[in-house]
């Protein structure tokens, strides 16, 4: 399963090797942006655009709406995760008091 996370470009640190630094969550990371940049739409292009990062590379651009609709639901998934984990937790600790 490929996992992309939203990211918006806040900097170009290298429009040569089309690196940029994208800000994922309030966390900055170097992404290496040649999978959504051409002749049409050089890297340069890209400050303050939305996309999605997977190991350090962006696949693909977004729309800022398609982009909030992601990052909530993966709060969601991370808020239904922990619960899960508790819920694992409790059932160990009920386990070896019978």
């Amino acid at each position: 399963m490929c996992l992309g996370i939203p990211g918006q470009v806040v900097e170009i640190i290298d429009a040569g090797n089309k690196l940029a630094k994208v800000d994922i969550a309030g966390v900055r990371r170097q992404v290496n942006m040649a999978c959504v940049v051409d002749e049409a739409h050089p890297v340069e292009d890209c400050m303050g655009e939305w996309v999605l990062v997977h190991v350090g590379f962006a696949m693909s651009r977004i729309d800022a709406e398609e982009a909030r609709k992601t990052l909530a639901l993966l709060a969601e998934l991370g808020e239904a995760q922990a619960e899960l984990d508790a819920m694992r937790e409790s059932g160990k600790t009920s386990q070896t008091t019978r």
